[in-house]
This record gives structure tokens, C-alpha cells and sequence, in this order.
């Protein structure tokens, strides 16, 4: 039986990693350790899982070493997901970001490093945030990080903040960059469970700028699959190596906002234009090659079939949604000194 040890796993990408797991791998023991901060929602774990003897939750930070310690002990393989995530609210309350999202990995490192004889690898959940906009198109892992929010540069640190432990310590260390994610359980503060409540709703769907702004969208289910290559390929060939997960396909907001609207059946006049976020990347798009020549992964979910099936998923679980609704819009000051709602 292998042990993995998922931090962040009951938010949205790692509960849906989790979720992927144990209904593929039925001989495995999950660990989630998560501190259930607002995106964190044990909601997002069935109760089948949460109820089986093959799954643990633990509730804890992972700035907290002892605790930390002694999850890292128990398992083979260590998935780090558990970060501060939003853009808005880094520029809103850079702090916390930096605790959790550079301290919090360094914890987990160092753990892991403490417990290298048992922990095969660690897969440090890294974003396509930590390059900035695209200087060439498309963006492979070689492409300068140039982050461009507190968010942004967090992440950037703790991605090479991991690199460092694998160069220095020989860490079974790979890093992955997973460019837009969508799909079932994403908190509303994300564009489109934001635009798609809010149709549903019938409120404004808020687009920064001109809504021009473009980035690479892959649907969660793809995203899991790729992490489960990275879990389980020959160690030898991705120690130390960098992965972007992403579809090759981009796509600019504003467009977003006039499909969700097409297929929801919904007027276009519900779009209404705010100020630019402040640090707003321009332009995303992944290359996919690497990860298909290594891994042999590539997303199989195109993005009009993703985009449905996530509508489809927020219609029908207005419950679990419809008490976050108060959470989708972030006050941050503007560079005028004011405060504005992104």
C-alpha cells in the first residue's frame, strides 16, 4: 500500500486530485492535512472518502513542523497543493501569502528531507503565475519568471525555494505549473465559477479592464491526470525537473463571459467593465511538449465541453456555492487611494 500525503486537499485542485486517487487506485492510503481557510471546504471530499478507513483529514497548518513532521513520516510520496491562491487578496493582504505560501513549503521541504529514506518524491504544485506575460509564445519551462503581483512572486519563491532543496539536498523534488484551472469545487473568487454564479443570479459579470487579457484554461479533471503521471513516472527522468500542465489553448476573458452568457442563454448585457486589476498578466499560453514527451500527458477535455460541464456542475449544486456568493468580489486599494472590488 502506498501512503501519499496531500496538503491543500480540500481545496479546489487538491480535492479534486484526491477524488482521482481513490476511485484509481484503491490500494492507496490518503492523507490530507488542510487548515480550512475560506477556499478550504471539506465539503469538496465525498463522504465515502471522508468515511473510509483508507483516508485520513487532518486540520493544520503547514507552518506547523511538528505536525507536518510526523505526516511526512507516514507516507511515500508527498503532493504539496496548500497555498494562499488569489491574485486580489495577495494585493489586498500581501502577509499571509508569504507565511504560507514560501514559509509553509520550506516546512514541508524540510520535512520531506528529514524523512528522504521513506518519501519517494515530493511534487511541489507550483502556477504559470510565477512568469508574468508571455515574452514568447508558447511558454515553455525555460520562460524568465517575471511575477507581477505578492501572489505571483510567493509562488515564484516557493517554487525555487523547492528547486534549491533538490540542487542542494538531492530532494526526489519535481515542480509543476498548472496554467488557469476551472471545473467542479472552485472557489467563486476564480473568473469563471464567478461569471457562472453570476449569470445565474442574473448580477453583473465584472470584466477588468477590456476584458482582453488572455491565459491557457485547462479543465481540473486533465490537471489531476498530469500530477498522476508526474506520482508515478520513473523517478530518474523527472527528479528535479520543472512541468507545465496546461492545454495550449487561450482564450481572453471578455470572450469567457460572452459563452458562459451564449450558453446559459443570458443577455450580454449583464458584462459591465471595472478598472484593471493592478499587475494584470496580459497573456498565458503553455507549451505542451515537454510534458508530452516525458510524462506522456496531454488535456483531453477541450474547452467548450469543459466550460458545459462546469455550468452544468454550478446549476446543480446551487447549495454548495450560494454561501461563498458573498466572497466572489475582494476590496483592494487602487493606486488613486481609493478601494475597488475585484
Amino acid at each position: 500500500m502506498k501512503t501519499v500525503l496531500i496538503t491543500g486537499g480540500a481545496g479546489f485542485i487538491g480535492s479534486n486530485f484526491v477524488r482521482h486517487l481513490y476511485n484509481k487506485y484503491p490500494e492507496y492510503h490518503l492523507i490530507v492535512l488542510d487548515l480550512l481557510t475560506y477556499a478550504g471546504n471539506p465539503e469538496n471530499i465525498p463522504n465515502k472518502i471522508k468515511d473510509s478507513t483508507r483516508f485520513e483529514f487532518w486540520y493544520g497548518n503547514v507552518n506547523n513542523a511538528g505536525l507536518v513532521d510526523m505526516l511526512v513520516s507516514k507516507s511515500d510520496a508527498v503532493v504539496h497543493f496548500a497555498a494562499e491562491s488569489h491574485v486580489a487578496r495577495s494585493i489586498f493582504d500581501d502577509r499571509i501569502f508569504f507565511e504560507t505560501d514560501v514559509l509553509g513549503t520550506q516546512t514541508v521541504a524540510s520535512c520531506v528531507l528529514e524523512h528522504c529514506n521513506k518519501v519517494e518524491r515530493f511534487i511541489h504544485i507550483s502556477t504559470s503565475e510565477v512568469y508574468g506575460t508571455a515574452l514568447a509564445s508558447p511558454m515553455t519551462e525555460d520562460h524568465p519568471l517575471n511575477p507581477m503581483t505578492p501572489y505571483a512572486s510567493a509562488k515564484a519563491g516557493a517554487d525555487r525555494l523547492v528547486y534549491s532543496y533538490w540542487a542542494t539536498y538531492d530532494l526526489p523534488a519535481v515542480i509543476i505549473r498548472p496554467f488557469n484551472q476551472y471545473g467542479p469545487h472552485q472557489h467563486l473568487e476564480k473568473v469563471i465559477p464567478r461569471f457562472i454564479t453570476s449569470a445565474l443570479m442574473d448580477e453583473p459579470l465584472t470584466v477588468h479592464g477590456d476584458g482582453s487579457s488572455r491565459r491557457d484554461w485547462a479543465y481540473v479533471s486533465d490537471t489531476c491526470a498530469g500530477i498522476d503521471r508526474v506520482l508515478h513516472a520513473d523517478l530518474a527522468k523527472i527528479k528535479g525537473q520543472v512541468f507545465n500542465l496546461g492545454s495550449g489553448f487561450d482564450l481572453d476573458v471578455l470572450s469567457i463571459a460572452k459563452k458562459i452568457l451564449n450558453i446559459m442563454d443570458k443577455p450580454e448585457s449583464l458584462i459591465e467593465y471595472i478598472g484593471e486589476r493592478p499587475g494584470q498578466v496580459q497573456h498565458h499560453i503553455s507549451s505542451t511538449n515537454k510534458a508530452l514527451d516525458i510524462l506522456g500527458w496531454q488535456g483531453e477535455i477541450n474547452f467548450e465541453s469543459g466550460l458545459r460541464k462546469t455550468i452544468e456542475w454550478y446549476s446543480a449544486n446551487q447549495d454548495w456555492w450560494k454561501k461563498l456568493a458573498w466572497m466572489k468580489h475582494v476590496p483592494i486599494k487602487s493606486r488613486k487611494g481609493g478601494v475597488e472590488y475585484y
